[in-house]
């Protein structure tokens, strides 16, 4: 990660645990807001699931005392999950990237569309994840009692 550092792409953040957690508690209702949308827009389902997937990253960074910081913030999140999560869950990560990269697509191009099939299993991906990371949070700093 020193890479990343010396290019730009993080920044130290003096780690606490309020943020993380609240950003924890953000995708738990991100992920409640995307399977409330499924059955009304499926493009903003998929979308709210993934920045439930982002918020979830951010907060892991943030307890490693690191942030993105620059223009490829959501790219950095997702090679930081990558460098840190154990490799049984690459392919998390790498639906993670593939979601990143259609949620940037269905941005900007409106001539893209996303099906209710497509949404539910980015909900289903983006619980798993937020899951993983909340599991991996506690796991790795025991004497942090948060709410969630």
């Amino acid at each position: 990660m020193e890479e990343y550092l010396n290019k730009g792409l993080l920044k130290r953040q003096k780690s606490n645990y309020r943020t993380p957690e609240t950003l924890i508690l953000r995708a738990l209702k991100d992920l409640k807001t995307s399977k409330a949308n499924l059955d009304i827009d499926e493009g903003t389902a998929y979308v709210i699931a993934y920045l439930a997937m982002l918020r979830a990253g951010r907060a892991f960074m943030l307890l490693k005392g690191l942030r993105p910081a620059n223009g490829y913030q959501h790219k950095t999140v997702v090679e930081f999950m990558a460098y840190f999560l154990e490799k049984k869950f690459e392919s998390l990560v790498e639906h993670f990237d593939r979601m990143r990269k259609k949620r940037n697509i269905f941005t900007y191009d409106i001539s893209i569309s996303i099906s209710k099939t497509e949404a539910r299993n980015a909900l289903n991906t983006a619980a798993e994840f937020v899951n993983v990371i909340r599991d991996v949070i506690r796991r790795e700093n025991p004497q942090i009692q948060f709410k969630f």
